[in-house]
């Protein structure tokens, strides 16, 4: 049986590109998180904002919904992501927090590793 992960996804867009976010390996992705119990996905990636970049939200506007691929957690259980990607305006000081080291921005001319799925996620949200 299939586990299914509640995911808050930030897009956050600046002139400089699209933020995105890493942990040690340096594979960036689109900031985001796990809903907790009844919260809801566009808190969540709103908490999950903050919490790695340390962004507070200014608005934040539904984009569109997602599942993703299955795969396997920490203890062996297949689970699928179903997510809610957001476009958010944000304010404050940019710095990697938590199990974020560190930040860019993602932009035609980045030479960045960005996960397959994020760089599906953004092209789907450039073409809105």
């Amino acid at each position: 049986m299939t586990r299914v992960r509640r995911k808050g996804v930030a897009i956050v867009e600046s002139k400089k590109g699209i933020l995105v976010v890493a942990g040690r390996r340096k594979i960036f992705a689109l900031p985001g998180g796990g809903a907790n119990r009844k919260e809801s996905r566009k808190r969540a990636a709103m908490r999950e904002l903050r919490e790695e970049t340390g962004l507070k939200t200014k608005s934040v506007k539904y984009l569109f919904s997602y599942k993703g691929r299955k795969w396997r957690d920490h203890k062996g259980r297949k689970v699928r992501n179903h997510a809610k990607v957001f476009l958010i305006k944000a304010y404050g000081r940019l710095r990697p927090r938590k199990e974020i080291k560190y930040v860019a921005w993602y932009n035609s001319k980045s030479h960045i590793r960005v996960s397959k799925n994020t760089k599906n996620l953004i092209n789907r949200y450039l073409k809105i």
